[in-house]
């Protein structure tokens, strides 16, 4: 009896594989220390076929950083597109703040996001954070008709969640009973510790 033939990925299959690894090799290393060949290693492809495939490596961090924006976004859409939102409803800042505590439960699109705000430095970069920011702010400010200060604080504390699970909190009581305390205020019911090994 024959054996099956194995099935070959397309190009489009293939790109999002080697998206998917860099997105992994991306989250462990930050953009200044992540080379295209270890995303090369990470993917099982060569170096050659990562520069053919994306160009340079800013251009394939900015692919895989704006993965984790348009993440944010779709994320965010599903809450404002259940109906009419009352700013004044703390329901609406509760279901919109569960939907990214769910999002960035995901380390690999966590560490991403935190690593593109970091680099702002580098010009394309930064510009495709400043941007990517703004128009978080602007869907929140537009779909919810808040204030300019409730958007801003919604964001403000986005941006808390970030820097307490990259600097892995929930999973490191331990360390500092203030930090727990303002962890556990932070998250509340949806904080879920990943797994160490994860990064």
């Amino acid at each position: 009896m024959s054996k099956p033939r194995a099935t070959r990925m397309d190009a489009a299959e293939r790109r999002e594989l080697v998206l998917d690894a860099a997105t992994r090799a991306f989250a462990r290393g930050g953009f200044a220390g992540t080379s295209t060949d270890a995303v090369a290693k990470e993917a099982g492809v060569s170096q050659p076929y990562v520069v053919r495939m994306f160009g340079t490596k800013v251009e394939l961090f900015r692919l895989v950083f704006q993965r984790s924006i348009d993440g944010i976004m779709t994320a965010f859409d599903e809450v404002l597109a259940s109906g009419p939102l009352d700013p004044a409803d703390d329901r609406t800042w509760a279901d919109l703040g569960g939907a990214y505590a769910d999002l960035v439960a995901d380390r690999d699109l966590l560490m991403v996001m935190m690593h593109g705000f970091g680099a702002g430095a580098v010009p394309e970069i930064g510009r495709q954070a400043r941007e990517g920011m703004g128009a978080i702010y602007s869907q929140i400010r537009n779909g919810t008709r808040c204030s300019e200060d409730q958007a801003r604080q919604f964001i403000a504390h986005g941006m808390l969640l970030n820097v307490l699970m990259s600097m892995q909190a929930p999973e490191h009581p331990e360390d500092s009973a203030g930090l727990h305390e303002m962890t556990m205020c932070a998250f509340g019911t949806k904080l879920v510790p990943a797994d160490p090994g994860a990064l």
